[in-house]
């Protein structure tokens, strides 16, 4: 069913920062309604999904600053501008957890908050994890990061969910997927 969407009539930037952009929308919604929207511009992320093996799955332990807190989570980062995601998939697996992977395989993609953000989460299966090359330039964590990395059985983890030690939204979804 292709069911008709909404008409932009104005759209002010009223915030860009790094990571996103905040737009305010005068919009005429399907039910005829003009309403003022306020909008997270965000170009993506992938969410690392990094497999030592069939029965284990690397996580990392990482501050929050938003939160005031470290948490458990799957690594993940947004993408560059104009980055493939699977390539993005890849340069964060290095990036956070120090390992190359061998295979990249989409898992799947998922709009965390679609009534406000643009943000699409593309999930990532990364497997044939290896160090790096000592002779290519090794990848740079964000200024903000500082990560602990960490394997764990599946069942582990997954019970890390259901005791409320993982509490990232997009670990637990993506638990699912492996």
């Amino acid at each position: 069913m292709n069911e008709p969407g909404g008409l932009c009539l104005s759209s002010t930037q009223s915030f860009k920062g790094r990571i996103f952009s905040v737009t305010v929308d005068r919009v005429t919604v399907p039910n005829g309604r003009t309403v003022t929207l306020d909008i997270v511009r965000h170009r993506g992320s992938v969410v690392l999904l990094p497999m030592q093996d069939v029965a284990h799955v690397v996580l990392i332990r990482q501050y929050r600053y938003a939160l005031d807190r470290w948490i458990w989570e799957l690594p993940a980062g947004g993408l560059d501008v104009g980055e493939d995601p699977a390539t993005a998939a890849a340069r964060e697996c290095e990036e956070e957890i120090g390992l190359v992977p061998g295979r990249v395989e989409f898992a799947g993609a998922w709009y965390p908050t679609p009534g406000f953000c643009t943000e699409v989460m593309t999930y990532y299966r990364l497997g044939d994890l290896r160090p790096p090359d000592p002779e290519d330039p090794q990848a740079h964590k964000d200024e903000d990061e500082d990560i602990r990395v960490q394997v764990f059985s599946l069942g582990e983890a997954r019970a890390m969910v259901r005791r409320g030690e993982i509490i990232d939204l997009k670990t637990a979804w993506g638990l699912t997927l492996v």
